[in-house]
């Protein structure tokens, strides 16, 4: 049985699954395990004594495999659901000994087509017995371009232990030092970042410091071993996990990681009550009165324990769950016109509404003056209007202060435009609305505005052609017009800055703006995904995505920064951008994968919006952030700074050549100078 239910929860992790020892009655294993509450068996194909040099002799050519069991035994489907096969753990490709080694391919190749005769989903392979492992990468990499639908787990224990003060013993001092991070890394290169190379971990009794932990999150981990030397007894004797196993274990059902444990075989200390104890007692965290027998499987308090913690995590939010539908999204404002669902998509979002409803009040209290509230009627622009949701907030906000109010919508989309239609005779709103169905940058205005009120912000700030449409649009913005995300200024008889303001009769009384943040990840799933499309126009698009099995390298940086009215005399919005990124000193070594991009934003005064993590407004779902991709991931390692460079370049005639998937005329890629130590390449 899974674990639990929760609600809107389709991942994987609530499955649970036991490692056992050779057995070649493989029916009544697998029956054993799956009734007693696992959900899925991980054991040896092949008798672990078998040798091919061993076997061979005596000349018998017809030699067949001591296998566990015919794949007749067990149905298809049972194979495919219920058994992920290991390989023999003896198994050494890069050993000294020759004939070993010739054992050792031999074997492997063998068991994985065994494995995959049966239709196993899976195969977990023997950690590397050293670090540096070229030739066991050689023979996978070389059994991966033949494996169509199976995975192969490479086990690796988890660890990454500081180096000792004392070198006595020398031997003891190199594996402590050993960080297996760097083993899975150098692994999945030389196997060129295959997709269905993965990784089990097996989660011993000591766990590295957690910036060292957080690697993982952005790697393929499919499976964590939880080896029962890492859990503690209880006053009541019965097994359970330090608080930061605990909080491990949970970080792990949330990236979708399934939990095994261990065969008996693998025990260190035995901390089940006597029988006696058992037949008298139930469970310390089980409501329902359990009681155990001798014919219980020897881990089920284990899994008991593991089911609780699953249990126990927080109901995943209603935000999470409606984000789970979302986690790869390609929108195109400029290029295409939105569909009617997308549009419903975003328009739920009430707290960016309710934040721009906040920014358009602010701004017509400091408009219009109490004592003129009944006599002056404000010019309120919505660009890029939509279906309406700016409209409405920004009705509501005049309701609100009790300032008069007369709107333009402009929209470029010609189906939104009728729904606006609708919506303005439903509402009675004819008299004080005006639909504009036009491009902004080619709408000639019959008035200027009071108030410009834009939705162009992309999750990067400024790629959804943000600074060029508001750019074109402020011509019809009065001098003293209040832009939303924009400046705030307004009239005063006092000449500043005649080379920046251009001769306007200006004071800024503080500067709104919005600004793009960059920050460097781990993304193996998202970088595979891009690679499979096997050209550079792929790697040269950015992508919105809901990120989620990724690792946050460092804190976010800002990039560029955008403000409107632009009032220099020469507006150019191309701009570079050089930053230096120091990974924590306890993270070690790392793989980027590409940057993900944020925006942060000030509607007005202290009126805020955002997805720059540190800053991100509470509940908002309108914007997923950015990916980078990068061309060939980058190698950092410890305490080296990474230097990278941001271009944003804009052309005034030309199409995009490699652009973003939602942009004209504007091109924005990344590069990437890796400054690590002497090599610096």
């Amino acid at each position: 049985m899974p674990l639990g239910q929760r609600t809107g929860d389709k991942s994987e992790s609530r499955y649970c699954g036991v490692e056992s020892g050779f057995e070649p009655d493989m029916p009544s294993l697998l029956t054993r395990s799956l009734s007693s509450g696992f959900d899925f068996l991980l054991a040896p194909l092949i008798d672990p004594s078998y040798r091919p040099s061993s076997a061979g002799t005596g000349g018998n050519e017809n030699f067949a495999l001591p296998v566990a069991a015919s794949d007749l035994i067990l149905s298809p489907s049972q194979w495919s659901s219920h058994v992920v096969g290991k390989v023999s753990s003896w198994i050494d490709l890069d050993s000294d000994e020759e004939q070993l080694r010739i054992d050792s391919e031999i074997t492997l190749k063998q068991e994985i087509a065994w494995a995959s005769h049966l239709s196993l989903q899976a195969c977990v392979l023997p950690p590397p017995k050293r670090a540096s492992c070229g030739n066991y990468a050689r023979c996978v990499n070389q059994i991966l371009q033949g494996v169509t639908n199976m995975q192969l787990w490479l086990r690796i224990p988890l660890e990454k232990a500081d180096p000792m003060d004392d070198e006595s013993n020398i031997a003891d001092h190199v594996r402590r030092t050993i960080d297996t991070w760097e083993w899975w890394n150098s692994f999945r290169l030389l196997c060129e970042h295959h997709t269905q190379l993965c990784v089990a971990l097996d989660i011993l009794s000591s766990l590295p410091s957690l910036n060292s932990l957080s690697r993982w999150f952005g790697e393929p981990v499919r499976a964590a071993i939880l080896l029962t030397d890492s859990f503690m007894t209880n006053a009541r004797g019965y097994p359970c996990l330090s608080k930061r196993h605990q909080r491990l274990v949970s970080d792990f059902f949330d990236y979708s990681v399934q939990v095994l444990l261990p065969s008996l075989s693998h025990q260190i200390r035995c901390i089940l009550r006597p029988i006696s104890n058992l037949c008298s007692s139930y469970f310390y965290f089980n409501s329902s009165h359990t009681f155990w027998s001798v014919n219980k499987h020897s881990l089920r308090p284990y899994l008991d324990y593991v089911a609780f913690l699953y249990q126990k995590l927080d109901p995943i939010p209603e935000q999470e769950r409606f984000e789970q539908n979302y986690n790869c999204v390609y929108v195109q404002p400029l290029m295409d016109n939105l569909e009617a669902q997308t549009y419903e998509t975003f328009e739920k979002d009430t707290v960016k509404y309710s934040q721009y409803q906040r920014a358009v009040s602010k701004a017509l209290l400091d408009r219009v003056p109490d004592e003129s509230a009944s006599t002056t009627t404000t010019v309120l622009m919505v660009v890029g209007a939509g279906r309406g949701p700016l409209v409405r907030a920004s009705l509501q906000a005049a309701e609100e202060t009790g300032r008069k109010l007369k709107v333009y919508a402009v929209e470029k989309n010609p189906n939104a435009v009728i729904t606006l239609h609708s919506l303005i005779k439903l509402e009675g709103w004819e008299s004080f609305v005006t639909i504009v169905s036009s491009d902004m940058r080619c709408w000639n205005a019959p008035e200027k505005a009071d108030i410009l009120v834009s939705e162009l912000l992309g999750s990067f700030g400024d790629n959804e052609l943000s600074p060029e449409c508001l750019d074109g649009a402020q011509r019809f913005l009065k001098s003293d017009g209040i832009s939303i995300p924009s400046w705030y200024v307004y009239c005063q008889r006092k000449q500043i800055s005649q080379h920046l303001l251009c001769s306007w009769s200006l004071l800024i009384m503080f500067i709104c703006s919005y600004t793009s943040f960059i920050q460097p990840i781990t993304a193996s799933k998202l970088y595979n995904d891009v690679k499979t499309y096997k050209d550079i126009a792929h790697f040269e698009t950015a992508y919105v995505v809901k990120l989620h099995r990724v690792a946050r390298l460092a804190p976010p940086q800002p990039v560029f920064t955008f403000t409107h009215p632009n009032l220099l005399p020469k507006i150019d919005n191309q701009r570079y951008k050089k930053l230096q990124f120091q990974l924590p000193s306890d993270t070690g070594s790392a793989l980027v994968h590409g940057f993900a991009g944020y925006f942060d934003a000030v509607l007005y005064k202290d009126v805020h919006l955002g997805i720059e993590p540190s800053t991100a407004t509470p509940n908002m779902f309108s914007w997923f952030p950015v990916y980078f991709p990068l061309r060939k991931p980058i190698h950092v390692p410890v305490q080296c700074p990474l230097e990278v460079h941001f271009w944003r370049c804009c052309g005034p005639t030309k199409s995009f050549v490699r652009p973003l998937p939602f942009c004209r005329g504007v091109e924005l890629f990344s590069g990437i100078v890796p400054r690590c130590g002497m090599s610096g390449a």
